[in-house]
């Protein structure tokens, strides 16, 4: 394996499922040399997905104030500091707690890029709010890029 991408939610909580729903769609691809997976953001899970990649591209729901729905933002390793300051994650430890365990631990993939979608809903249900949906597919082009620029150089 060279990348993984990880969809990062819960599907019974309305646009937190916005994470799985990107990680599907680029399952549906079949892209070789590719891990897709789901978590619910346990950092275990995370830390095991993402150790000796090269790249991880995670996708997940963020609660911001104010509140953008539907505004996606990109973070990398240099924007960790950003990321804690503008977000709140909708998991109970949080992403960037997952990540500077990572860190800490000699754990983390050789780059990490995040997709964070900011969300309307994350009550209980399935379904995403129309503000989610409509960024469903950039989102899966932009992680889709990334994978690639990772496999062509590591051809």
């Amino acid at each position: 394996m060279t990348a993984v991408v990880l969809g990062v939610g819960n599907e019974n909580r309305r646009d937190d499922g916005v994470g799985p729903a990107v990680a599907r769609a680029v399952a549906a691809r079949a892209i070789p040399n590719l891990l897709v997976t789901i978590s619910d953001g346990d950092p275990a899970t995370l830390l095991d997905a993402w150790a000796d990649m090269d790249v991880a591209v995670l996708v997940d729901a963020i609660v911001c104030d104010p509140s953008r729905p539907g505004t996606v933002h990109r973070f990398d390793s240099q924007a960790l500091a950003a990321l804690d300051a503008k977000t709140t994650s909708t998991h109970g430890l949080g992403l960037t707690q997952a990540l500077r365990l990572g860190a800490v631990l000699g754990r983390l993939p050789r780059r990490w890029v995040l997709y964070a979608v900011e969300v309307a809903d994350v009550g209980y249900g399935r379904g995403l709010s129309l503000s989610t949906e409509k960024v469903l597919e950039p989102v899966t082009s932009a992680v889709l890029a990334e994978v690639a620029g990772v496999q062509r150089s590591t051809s």
